[in-house]
């Protein structure tokens, strides 16, 4: 939904909700911008600027209806080379050409592309970020000394090694009080904003048993001032342009992923739909703006988007409002920030790390010692020991790769003798004047590869009282299916059986089978589910449907009805409808 409908019924409780959801995530969202910030090799502040900038305007010009916008953990080894490499006037004009070819992406619809990114790809990098993040905090979390930051994984350890010896205490103790705080809220008040908290409890302790003995970022970075910094437009020359398009279609590329990703959880939890396209554009807005305030670049925040549906949001306004709420806490308490304590934003940062880590689909994807675990595995450690860009360029080529091998053992060439006897009706469902609402048939044909996948999805309805909850998917033409593809027919199980609906699938060949066998998800679909012919399925089917649903159509007419879903017929069962002309609506994917 997108434009003035994500407004549509919107009330005074509608603003009530976006005004609670608002402040909640705008409380959660100072902590982390401001620790995203310095672990991005920038100043604190620059963290809450690109939040109340880049926050505001991707609520208002984005395609999701709660998307939360702002610094992310994904960005602190993209920015923080770029920052290293080329200086911070620099990183602001590489951010905002980013959000220029964001915008571009988007004007000529090119949202649909992202998706075409292979699952094992994006856990890989993802997991990678996770391990740089959770590393990258080491020195603050022990209160190592005189330490230099390096863009070299390998290296940073190695600094990190040299310096033991420079352990501080208090910083430890600091540091432990505030993981506490977090770990426990998030296992028993999980909608208390925990960052919070602990950072508040963190800073009191050492503020009164620890002053002057840990670093700060005060002491570190020197105050926090309690406004945003005035219009500045940078200086952008052709030589710095050509200096800076790699950084920036990097940045480009990483924020349209995750903002993607950021959408689909919030379609998964709130049953929207986001338009790919125009949240390109917003996302794009929102970097062009926020260098101009001194923000870094931007995208969706999943952990922050997710918070604000859990917290009732209604409306894209929340969005705002935490923007809004940011901005005003900055005014009155920004003087305060200066003595938050460095030893307290590494755990903060760490716990982001963890839960952006993906570990279970990281090892569930790795246990299946297929392909796709090669390619996860591959671009995990180039993530981590050289870099984001190699990292998906090498698992693009890899997954490409795999996909022709795949496609080379599945091509196969036979010769079928012809069988008089045997006609195939067209395939077909009826209309809604006459039809069964309680059962969808969908014809899948083809590989349900990456490639493909994000079809499936579009093919499927949204679930709602008046759709379909028995649905029955004719798969004897897909020969293959990968990691992609059985996430994409997870979630869709995921959604069916929480509306108490049922999924059923006819004709299976042995590849996607064994896949299914292999994650788990056919004990979740159930044995019982799969049918060897869709004549069956159909049968089953009849036996769950609520008659008193079907307006009118008996069981005998659907079974009529079914005779046009594409199964085989006998001539004589055909010649039985020869010269009816049911009013029919085709309703198939199509060659998903």
């Amino acid at each position: 939904m997108t434009g003035w409908g994500r407004f549509k019924g919107y009330n005074i409780a509608s603003l009530r909700k976006d005004i609670i959801s608002g402040t909640i995530v705008g409380v959660i969202a100072i902590p982390l911008g401001m620790a995203f910030a310095i672990a991005s090799g920038v100043k604190p502040e620059y963290g809450i600027y690109t939040t109340i900038v880049a926050g505001i305007l991707i609520s208002l010009f984005g395609g999701t209806k709660f998307q939360i916008g702002g610094p992310t953990g994904a960005f602190i080894p993209i920015l923080f080379a770029i920052a290293m490499q080329y200086g911070y006037e620099n990183l602001l004009i590489a951010g905002m050409m980013a959000g220029v070819i964001l915008v571009v992406m988007g004007v000529l619809r090119l949202g649909v592309l992202i998706k075409f990114i292979p699952k094992p790809v994006t856990i890989g990098f993802t997991a990678g970020i996770a391990v740089i993040i959770f590393s990258g905090q080491i020195a603050n979390f022990l209160g190592l000394r005189d330490m230099k930051r390096h863009e070299s994984f390998i290296d940073n350890m190695k600094e990190i090694g040299a310096h033991l010896s420079t352990i501080n205490l208090y910083s430890i103790l600091t540091a432990a009080a505030c993981l506490a705080v977090v770990v426990l809220g998030m296992r028993f008040a999980p909608k208390v904003p925990g960052s919070l908290i602990g950072l508040l409890c963190a800073t009191l302790i050492a503020a009164l048993f620890f002053s002057g003995k840990v670093t700060t970022i005060g002491s570190a970075y020197g105050d926090i001032p309690n406004t945003l910094p005035s219009f500045h437009f940078p200086l952008i020359t052709w030589e710095k342009i050509k200096l800076l398009i790699r950084p920036a279609f990097i940045i480009a590329m990483l924020g349209a992923i995750e903002s993607l990703l950021s959408a689909v959880v919030a379609d998964g939890m709130s049953g929207d739909r986001h338009d790919s396209n125009r949240e390109l554009i917003g996302q794009g807005v929102a970097n062009i703006a926020a260098p101009l305030f001194g923000g870094i670049p931007a995208t969706g925040a999943i952990a922050r988007t997710a918070t604000n549906i859990r917290s009732g949001a209604a409306s894209p306004l929340s969005g705002i409002i935490h923007g809004v709420v940011v901005f005003l806490i900055l005014l009155l308490f920004a003087p305060y920030a200066s003595s938050i304590p460095l030893a307290a934003m590494a755990p903060i940062l760490m716990v982001v790390a963890w839960n952006m880590s993906e570990r279970k689909e990281f090892l569930h994807l790795l246990k299946l010692k297929t392909g796709d675990s090669l390619v996860l595995a591959i671009t995990f450690l180039l993530t981590v020991f050289a870099d984001l860009t190699v990292a998906v360029e090498v698992g693009l080529i890899l997954a490409v790769v795999l996909f022709v091998k795949r496609m080379g053992e599945v091509h196969r060439i036979s010769k079928v003798l012809p069988d008089p006897s045997s006609v195939k009706v067209e395939a077909h469902m009826v209309t809604e004047s006459h039809d069964c609402p309680q059962i969808g048939i969908y014809n899948v044909e083809g590989p349900l590869f990456f490639g493909a996948a994000y079809r499936f999805d579009q093919t499927m309805p949204e679930l709602g009282p008046d759709q379909p909850k028995l649905i029955l998917l004719r798969m004897g033409k897909v020969p293959l299916m990968d990691t992609t593809g059985e996430a994409n027919l997870a979630a869709l199980v995921k959604e069916l059986q929480a509306a108490g609906g049922r999924l059923m699938i006819s004709g299976i060949q042995s590849q996607p089978l064994e896949l299914l066998k292999k994650t788990g998800l056919y004990d979740r679909i159930g044995p019982a589910q799969f049918y060897d012919h869709t004549g069956e399925a159909i049968n089953d089917a009849l036996g769950s449907v609520n008659p008193s649903r079907c307006r009118g159509c008996e069981h005998a007419a659907f079974r009529e009805c079914s005779a046009l879903s594409g199964l085989e017929e006998s001539a004589s069962r055909s010649a039985a409808f020869k010269g009816r002309t049911p009013a029919v609506a085709r309703k198939l994917s199509g060659g998903v």
